[in-house]
């Protein structure tokens, strides 16, 4: 006897049977693919040989060429003031006079004292004269001669002594009236007309600058003077200072003055509280331009060839080191930090830790991190 066969049937409702097709696609091509994640582009730069100018700044302080306190070498009222602040002077020009009178007596009385001198010398002269025909002839005995020519040395003693006197007396005099030793601007006047003056005061008359050439005076770091001996050549210090390009000063509001300056010279030692070195560049002033007690920076300039710029914008700085996203060969970016041996514009100069040729990250900083998979998008000017 056939037995019957009942197959069941059961009904899958709608909405799995939608899902089905996708579970089985999901299982079949949706399967990550080996390398991992997907790479993310972002800009890069390849680094290569490139030439660099690198300018260093120091703030400075100029001084004229010549910078004389104005003094007065004798006592006395203020009698007369010839020039006003800020004027231009030359040298020999007068300043200030002090009340004389009391000077012009003493060189009076000084001559007077020389005169007299003077004319007791020729009186003991005259003895002289006298005496040694009578001696000759034997009428008054040598001892009187001899006595004569002491008297006459005695006398011609105090006219040098008289003339000594009268000269001092002169001096005192011409130092009455206060002149410009060196041409120059004349600086703050702190006394009036009618001051009582004294040669011994901490106050002086004025001060006489000569700018016609202008010191920059500035200080280099240690670290500044060691990277400055290794840039420039030269077997001495001295060799190395003329081989350096004029410099440039840069005044208070920001603009360069017209004329380029010389290193002359460099402290022999450093200061022991600053841990610096001073340095000193010369500018020429013919127009007046610069003055005493100017502040500015000393721009110093260096030419580089063969050397890695890493722009600023394409590195991290953390801890007071810097940072760039380096690929490695496998496609992913590694932090490395590198030693910053300049600054040429908005880039770095980047020590031995890059090579040419690495590749480095130079957009989305903020969101990489070490291991990350980046595709590099290259700007084709900057790779030419």
């Amino acid at each position: 006897m056939m037995i019957p066969i009942y197959r069941r049937f059961v009904r899958m409702p709608a909405f799995a049977a939608f899902f089905v097709p996708l579970l089985v696609f999901a299982g079949c091509g949706g399967q990550q693919s080996p390398g991992g994640p997907q790479a993310m582009p972002l800009a890069a730069l390849k680094l290569k040989p490139a030439a660099a100018v690198v300018m260093q700044e120091f703030p400075a302080r100029l001084e004229g060429k010549v910078n004389v306190e104005i003094r007065s070498q004798v006592d006395g009222i203020l009698e007369k003031i010839y020039v006003d602040e800020g004027a231009l002077v030359k040298a020999g020009q007068p300043l200030f006079r002090i009340d004389s009178r009391l000077y012009r007596e003493q060189y009076n009385q000084a001559l007077a004292a020389q005169h007299a001198a003077e004319a007791a010398a020729s009186i003991a002269r005259l003895d002289v004269d006298k005496l040694e025909p009578l001696v000759r002839n034997k009428v008054v005995s040598d001892i009187q001669l001899k006595s004569a020519k002491a008297s006459l040395l005695a006398a011609n003693a105090n006219v040098e002594q008289a003339r000594a006197s009268a000269q001092s007396a002169r001096i005192n005099l011409g130092y009455a009236v206060i002149s410009a030793p060196v041409g120059g601007y004349i600086g703050t006047i702190p006394f009036r007309t009618g001051s009582l003056i004294a040669r011994s005061g901490s106050t002086p008359l004025t001060m006489l600058s000569d700018v016609r050439e202008v010191y920059g005076y500035f200080s280099m770091s240690e670290a500044d003077f060691m990277q400055f001996r290794r840039q420039y050549e030269g077997a001495t210090l001295e060799e190395k200072i003329r081989n350096v390009p004029p410099v440039t000063l840069l005044l208070a509001d920001g603009s360069s003055y017209p004329e380029k300056g010389e290193l002359e010279m460099v402290g022999g030692q450093f200061d022991e509280s600053t841990a610096a070195i001073a340095v000193r560049a010369v500018f020429p002033n013919e127009n007046g331009l610069l003055r005493t007690g100017n502040t500015g920076r000393v721009r110093l300039e260096s030419r580089f060839e063969g050397v890695l710029l890493v722009p600023q914008a394409a590195t991290v700085e953390m801890q007071d080191k810097v940072f760039v996203f380096r690929l490695d060969k496998s496609g992913k970016v590694r932090r490395t930090a590198f030693t910053v041996s300049g600054k040429s514009g908005d880039s770095y100069i980047a020590g031995a830790e890059l090579k040419p040729g690495d590749v480095i990250v130079t957009s989305g900083l903020g969101r990489l991190q070490d291991g990350m998979a980046v595709k590099p998008v290259f700007d084709k000017a900057s790779q030419k």
